[in-house]
């Protein structure tokens, strides 16, 4: 364990939290261009505190516990158990250093393609990545739960500001969905108190005193409120709208970060909390998983509309995070949040992309957007490349992450050999997208409107991380192997 001379999660949390309400006082000084390098700035000093608590935790070989404890400090004094209680293992520490370098990619980003209310949107992005912070982070179940619907209120304004023409109806199935799920998961909380002994919030706490009986209720409840997140079958149908309406960046927070919160939940709660009830009732989460997967790319098949694609390619990428993490296997469980990882940035740039295609093109119809090849060059390269890491080609970590959850399926039972089909249809769909888009012949004069440098350069920075992991998977999986041995002996054990 870490000790620390400085809380470093409270800064993580806290100090996009403040600069995103003093940003106000900012504008007043500097005007927009002043806000943005503002945001950015802060968005850096997460990055270089979030790559600084990742080194430390990795060269530590201290995945298995956590570090930086922060409390408990009691919170609610009047209500034993509800305490401020932070702490960073081998699974929040890669999301923690995906959240802070997405929050830089996002502000730089929202530049060319955020052109109004530029002040209120800026705060909103910084709130919505202190939060995540938090969720990543919180040991105890309210304020894990605090956190959980915080990052509610700035996505639903993302979308109902910023979005596209149905951007109202979107933001509102949103809200209802997500919120409706999370009603669940804290009843879920609630009834694992009044078992605990003494009564208690504390994750580190609970662990090994909840009965069966009450480990199978609350993985269905669970399973209501993180898998409405993680927005598998048949919970999916928010995830969509919500993408399509949403500005580019929005998108990029919107898989790359919130659908991870469904993921990091069913990992630290299902596996961690209750692991006997996990082991159970492993072959429904798995068979879920499975139908998750082959939904996402078979419907993704019949999408026209990019982004709309795209989404529906991150319902196929979260049935491989559900069912990794449900084989109760060291490949399995390894590759479930290596694929959380991965998923990040692949889908993060096609995001990107598809506002600019949209912007240049002024349409996201794949049969309508013909030559990109000519008309823009950089970002019809870079296109093909975030198709290729999206449909795991193994010149990316995607590849890795992928083919550990099949093998970890594979271990448990040869039948799910099936899945292994699963990237045949992702790649039919990203190669009749590119077909269509980038190698067509244009119908009209070619009219150049290719990306800046900055935007360019932005763009490739999704892109460095997918191979930094191929070439040395190490990085992340030595991170994430003694977190997922221990859950691995708490899930067979329980078996």
């Amino acid at each position: 364990m870490t000790d620390i001379s400085f809380p470093i999660i409270s800064i993580l949390i806290f100090l996009p939290i403040v600069g995103g309400i003093s940003i106000y006082f900012i504008n007043k000084i500097t005007g927009t261009r002043g806000v943005q390098l503002y945001a950015l700035l802060i968005g850096l000093i997460e990055l270089v505190l979030s790559l600084y608590a990742y080194y430390v935790i990795l060269n530590g070989d201290s995945g298995a516990e956590y570090n930086f404890v922060e409390g408990p400090y009691s919170w609610i004094t009047s209500i034993q158990g509800i305490d401020y209680y932070l702490g960073m293992d081998g699974l929040s520490a890669p999301l923690v250093l995906i959240s802070s370098i997405l929050s830089v990619l996002v502000i730089l980003g929202s530049w060319n393609l955020i052109k109004e209310r530029n002040v209120l949107y800026y705060s909103l992005l910084l709130i919505f990545v202190g939060a995540i912070m938090g969720v990543f982070t919180s040991l105890n179940m309210i304020l894990f739960y605090v956190f959980w619907d915080v990052v509610l209120i700035p996505m639903f304004i993302f979308i109902g500001i910023w979005g596209g023409p149905r951007r109202k109806y979107a933001a509102m199935k949103f809200l209802l969905f997500t919120f409706a799920g999370s009603v669940f998961m804290l009843l879920a909380f609630i009834m694992i108190y009044f078992v605990a002994i003494p009564n208690t919030f504390n994750i580190p706490e609970l662990m090994g005193q909840i009965p069966y009986d009450l480990q199978v209720l609350a993985s269905f409840m669970f399973f209501l409120g993180f898998g409405v997140k993680l927005a598998i079958v048949p919970f999916h149908t928010w995830l969509p709208d919500a993408h399509v309406e949403a500005p580019a960046p929005i998108s990029v927070f919107l898989a790359g970060l919130l659908l991870k919160m469904g993921g990091y939940g069913f990992i630290r709660f299902n596996l961690g909390l209750l692991p006997e009830a996990s082991a159970a009732y492993s072959w429904f989460f798995i068979s879920i998983g499975i139908i998750t997967m082959f939904y996402g790319a078979i419907v993704a098949l019949r999408q026209t509309d990019l982004k709309r694609m795209i989404a529906l390619t991150s319902v196929n990428h979260m049935g491989f995070v559900l069912l990794g993490a449900f084989t109760g296997t060291l490949l399995g469980i390894s590759g479930s949040v290596f694929q959380m990882f991965t998923h990040a940035f692949a889908v993060g740039i096609m995001f990107m992309l598809s506002g600019y295609v949209h912007e240049f093109t002024g349409t996201r119809d794949i049969n309508i957007i013909k030559g990109l090849k000519f008309s823009s060059p950089r970002l019809a390269t870079l296109l093909v490349l975030g198709s290729m890491a999206a449909m795991a080609i193994p010149i990316f970590s995607t590849f890795l992450s992928e083919f550990m959850v099949i093998v970890g399926a594979i271990q448990i039972n040869p039948q799910y050999a099936v899945t292994a089909v699963i990237p045949v249809i992702t790649v039919s769909y990203f190669l009749w997208m590119i077909k269509r888009t980038v190698t067509s012949t244009p119908e009209k004069p070619v009219v150049k409107h290719d990306l800046n440098n900055l935007s360019t350069v932005a763009l490739c920075l999704y892109l460095l991380p997918l191979l930094l992991t191929l070439i040395a998977p190490w990085l992340v999986l030595e991170m994430i192997d003694p977190l997922s041995q221990f859950y691995v002996d708490l899930f067979n054990g329980g078996s």
